[in-house]
């Protein structure tokens, strides 16, 4: 009797102490995921709504946009996005539900849409005279280029407006090409400079290269700082700018062209002292260095108005689009007058290019971003953003990298940040549980695993908080 007792004793004790430990661990879980729990956020105020939409549904446009345009175009997210509004950093879909941009048209509205200084250059020009043709003088394109002039470094002053980057660079490979009465072009693995017959061959990208004929383009090894294989060694990468001259051409080369930081290629900053390095090999053979800023330029990286002046260098050619006209079709080329002097043997002309409208909207984009200290800004905000994005780091595994400069900034996303495999499918996820919070980012890199953050230069810290805290609950929910 005396021993069932006290085993009945012992077995409560037991089952007691098992009772306080499955409390206590319950306690400590239940703490644990208050702790975790992350609110909802919330988009900052904004003072603006738009009007009613009273168009096609997002159904209709996507049947219409399968039947009568092009199939190779594609779209993000699972459930399309309407847009319909746009009012600085913000857009609005159907509904009239606001997003933030953090994507700005790829890197292209810099000043904020439909920047009420940059409508009323345009209304104000298209009003008076929308197009006529270089042929006949008018001031609008003559004030913007000097304008545009007064804010590159060196000797370059001479302007040719087209329509968009790739034109831009078709124009400088080829006055490169003539200048020097080479043919050969250097260029960079995970490059994407333009989709015509000269820029895709200077991409290097096979997703954006069709199986046409691209003769004459040398790509060098890429100084990815992350995935490189010199790691943050510049002048060890631009050594093979010079293996390929020695070994891969007649030892002359047309040029050398290049992102400061690569945008498609997935917000790749190159390491630190390649520019210098690899310009002087170019240099040293006669050949033209053509710095590519039409993603990175008018001041997206904070600290620079040009992207290539973080390495120090001064290119010969400058090719600029995107932010150039706040998403009015524009684009140039800068280079010296001795350079330019190469297109007088013959006759080039391009209709559209230095248009009265387009050179007006780039016009005022210019002066609202000095107005507006929107460089500045780019670089305040921009660094509180990233120094964010770098803290969430520290908290997901799931990211491995955050880089970039300014505005213009990328996370990408492994599944093993040791193998550093590359998370396609968490990022598709991440970008469409993003959208539902009511944020709006881009993608991009060789995998497809890079989140583009380039929004709009007006952008506030208080936007930059909410991306953010979008990405942090978006992946505190996987």
């Amino acid at each position: 009797m005396q021993r069932f007792i006290t085993k009945r004793v012992l077995s409560s004790t037991n089952s007691l102490r098992s009772h306080r430990c499955f409390s206590q661990l319950a306690q400590k879980q239940t703490s644990s995921i208050h702790e975790n729990d992350i609110p909802v956020p919330k988009l900052p105020p904004f003072d603006y709504s738009p009007p009613p939409y009273t168009g096609p549904s997002s159904e209709q446009i996507l049947a219409k946009r399968k039947q009568y345009l092009s199939p190779s175009l594609f779209h993000f997210y699972s459930k399309p996005l309407n847009v319909v509004d746009g009012k600085m950093q913000y857009l609005f879909d159907e509904n009239g539900r606001r997003y933030l941009d953090g994507f700005g048209g790829i890197a292209t509205v810099c000043c904020g849409h439909s920047h009420p200084d940059v409508v009323d250059a345009v209304v104000k020009q298209v009003n008076r005279i929308q197009h006529s043709t270089v042929l006949y003088l008018n001031h609008v394109i003559a004030d913007f280029a000097e304008a545009l002039a007064s804010k590159m470094p060196g000797n370059l002053k001479v302007v040719f407006f087209t329509n968009s980057g790739t034109e831009a660079n078709e124009l400088a490979l080829m006055i490169a090409r003539l200048y020097t009465g080479c043919q050969d072009i250097i260029s960079l693995r995970n490059a994407y400079h333009g989709n015509a017959a000269g820029t895709m061959g200077a991409t290097a990208q096979s997703i954006w290269k069709f199986n046409v004929i691209q003769s004459g383009v040398h790509h060098a090894l890429n100084p990815d700082p992350y995935r490189g294989v010199f790691g943050s060694d510049g002048e060890m990468y631009a050594k093979d700018v010079q293996d390929i001259i020695d070994y891969g051409t007649s030892g002359h080369v047309a040029g050398f062209i290049s992102e400061a930081i690569q945008g498609v290629g997935g917000i790749i900053e190159m390491a630190p002292d390649y520019l210098p390095t690899a310009y002087k090999s170019v240099k040293k053979v006669g050949g033209l260095c053509i710095a590519d800023e039409v993603q990175v330029g008018f001041g997206r990286t904070g600290s620079h108005f040009w992207g290539f002046e973080a390495q120090g260098v001064v290119p010969d050619i400058v090719t600029m689009a995107k932010g150039i006209g706040n998403g009015i079709p524009l684009g140039a080329v800068v280079t010296t007058p001795e350079i330019a002097e190469v297109l007088t043997r013959r006759c080039y002309f391009n209709t559209f290019g230095g248009n009265p409208l387009c050179t007006a909207a780039g016009l005022a984009v210019l002066k609202v971003i000095e107005k507006e200290n929107l460089q500045e800004n780019a670089l305040v905000v921009g660094s509180h953003l990233k120094k964010r994005l770098t803290e969430l780091k520290d908290k997901y595994e799931i990211i491995g990298d955050v880089r970039g400069r300014g505005l213009m900034l990328g996370v990408e996303l492994v599944t093993d940040r040791q193998r550093k495999t590359p998370a396609k499918a968490e990022t598709l996820h991440i970008m469409d549980q993003m959208k539902d919070l009511g944020v709006l980012v881009g993608k991009g890199g060789f995998y497809g695993n890079v989140f583009r953050i380039t929004p709009p230069l007006c952008f506030t810290k208080e936007d930059a908080d909410f991306l953010v805290d979008a990405m942090d609950y978006s992946m505190s929910k996987m």
